[in-house]
């Protein structure tokens, strides 16, 4: 791999890192997160070895729903600050190597937004388009509403004007109809101030909801390309900024997947989230058994060279089972959820990893290094770097939005307002911040944020995983995942063992009837401090890996001239 390549299209080996500013650092004391605070945590952030910085919604919004009930898609809230601490935190973070994107939600707005409130003030008004409207009663719709128990209808009545709005999520966020030029106008307004301020690209909420045409009229729907939307906002944003990137949320299968990357052009979203990948992880964590995660990274259709795939264990939403059957998502239930309240939506979980996995360390670890591992750019959740658990004690997926926990001291050492000024109660009990903080995790050597510091320094020194072809290793343990990532003559060899007994792993690099001699005076060189293994002219190898085990080897043939 030419390393020189590697900084065209920075996304494909980034390490993106996502954070909600309102709970990372509190820096005016008014128990609320803000820019002044993030741009404080900029050095920690630096040290983990971050490469894009991930900003939840930070425009003004009545905050029902985390920020993504937006009031103006042109402005910083300003809990969190305003526009001037926004940019200076934009800059040292540059300063800094890294990157940053943030949440644009194309989807809808806040019904106190002020084009709603002037689209319930007549049929007629000009931001009455703005949203989709029906007259009709509106057919039955409580099977499809997204979070179920919080909606009963994607539609509700306004009283002032006597028709039914569109909501795909809650009622309070009426749907935008992006079929209207004047939305798509003041979209393209709002993306082109924030590259101008110096953001990167957008992480877009909820892309196959604010790509529907429900409630538009059929004989106009005939002559409406959704898509077409989309490649419109992909040329728009990389006319104001060439290396700017898309990154869709899209919970679909992976041929409908295709279709958001604009298929074989790659002319839509650069990446997208591994919703999959991801779900059969925990299949696999399950049963200790690494065949459905295997199968289903076989089944990944290929992409374009441009597009890459996001890679994730953790997110800020409710960690969803919903594309396993039933039978599966019980079985992760019970292995990770058994209580009801540790469960959501009847489809997934409001649990972070290592209280998912009793504090296994070396399986904490193990899971880690197979995220890092897989094909596609890693994507942390803020604190994942740390070990923090969650707060089953919050409503919803809120159960996973605690704050920051940066030291012992009061508040954790995010806010020095009072306990009941902060904007949320901290993690209590074993994950709380007596005994899961940064300042204790940074010097201690041994710890996982050094752990995932060293991950990630790998991970970036090994370019294949970002931009290489995948390739399973058969092998006969069912416990144990065995894969390739190869590009331009570089091959990596990954093995990971979800099982909690050792087990002695036999398998060959490259095909099984290759040329005998092709790795003749080759080796597997050890990528962290596993020692060496030896490579049989064939390709051949037998490597031991311990309880939850893991290696990262690359195939070294004499004379090769790599980086120390």
């Amino acid at each position: 791999m030419r390393i020189a390549e590697t900084s065209d299209l920075w996304w494909k080996n980034a390490v993106v890192y996502c954070l909600d500013v309102e709970t990372f650092f509190d820096d005016d004391g008014d128990g609320t997160g803000d820019f002044a605070g993030l741009t404080q945590r900029v050095d920690y952030l630096a040290a983990l070895g971050v490469t894009c910085i991930w900003l939840m919604p930070f425009y003004p919004s009545p905050d029902r729903d985390d920020g993504y009930d937006v009031t103006d898609f042109f402005g910083v809230d300003r809990r969190l600050g305003t526009l001037g601490d926004l940019v200076e935190f934009i800059r040292a973070a540059k300063d800094r190597g890294m990157r940053v994107i943030a949440d644009f939600v194309v989807n809808h707005t806040s019904d106190q937004h002020p084009w709603f409130v002037e689209a319930r003030k007549s049929t007629d008004n000009p931001f009455r388009d703005f949203y989709v409207w029906r007259k009709d009663t509106p057919p039955d719709t409580s099977s499809e509403v997204v979070f179920p128990g919080e909606e009963n209808s994607l539609w509700t009545l306004d009283e002032a004007t006597g028709e039914w709005y569109l909501h795909m999520f809650a009622k309070y966020q009426p749907d935008l109809n992006v079929t209207n030029a004047g939305v798509r106008d003041q979209i393209a307004k709002a993306m082109g101030l924030w590259l101008e301020l110096g953001l990167d690209g957008f992480r877009l909420d909820a892309v196959p909801f604010f790509l529907e045409t429900r409630g538009q009229p059929k004989d106009e729907v005939a002559n409406i390309d959704p898509h077409g939307y989309l490649r419109a906002l992909r040329s728009f944003i990389n006319r104001r900024n060439g290396s700017a990137v898309l990154l869709g949320e899209v919970n679909l299968p992976y041929k409908e997947q295709l279709e958001y990357y604009g298929g074989p052009e790659g002319n839509e979203l650069n990446m997208q989230f591994d919703f999959l990948a991801m779900q059969h992880i925990y299949l696999s964590l399950a049963r200790q058994d690494a065949r459905p995660l295997a199968e289903t990274l076989k089944s990944r259709p290929p992409i374009n060279p441009d597009n890459q795939w996001a890679m994730f264990v953790r997110n800020h939403d409710e960690l969803t089972l919903d594309k396993l059957s039933d039978g599966e998502r019980q079985e992760v239930f019970a292995a990770f959820g058994p209580d009801k309240n540790m469960q959501i939506y009847g489809r997934g979980l409001r649990r972070r990893l290592p209280p998912m996995l009793g504090g296994d360390q070396e399986r904490i670890r193990m899971v880690y290094s197979l995220m890092f591992s897989l094909p596609g750019t890693p994507v942390l959740f803020y604190g994942e770097e740390i070990g923090m658990g969650e707060d089953l004690r919050q409503k919803s997926r809120a159960a996973v939005r605690t704050p920051m926990q940066w030291n012992t001291e009061k508040n954790g050492g995010f806010s020095n307002a009072k306990a009941s000024e902060l904007v949320a109660p901290l993690v209590r009990g074993d994950y709380g911040p007596e005994n899961v903080n940064a300042a204790a995790a940074k010097r201690d050597p041994e710890s996982l944020f050094n752990f995932m510091a060293t991950l990630i320094a790998r991970y970036r020194e090994a370019p294949e995983l970002g931009w290489g072809s995948f390739g399973i290793i058969e092998q006969p343990e069912p416990a144990v995942f065995a894969h390739t990532c190869s590009s331009d003559g570089g091959t990596l060899v990954l093995l990971h063992n979800f099982g909690e007994e050792p087990v002695l792993v036999s398998g060959r690099v490259g095909p099984e009837h290759g040329p005998r001699q092709a790795y003749r005076d080759a080796m597997l060189l050890d990528l962290f401090d596993g020692g060496n293994a030896p490579l049989e002219p064939d390709g051949s190898f037998t490597v031991e890996l311990g309880r939850y085990g893991y290696r990262w080897f690359r195939v070294h043939r004499k004379g090769d001239r790599l980086a120390p």
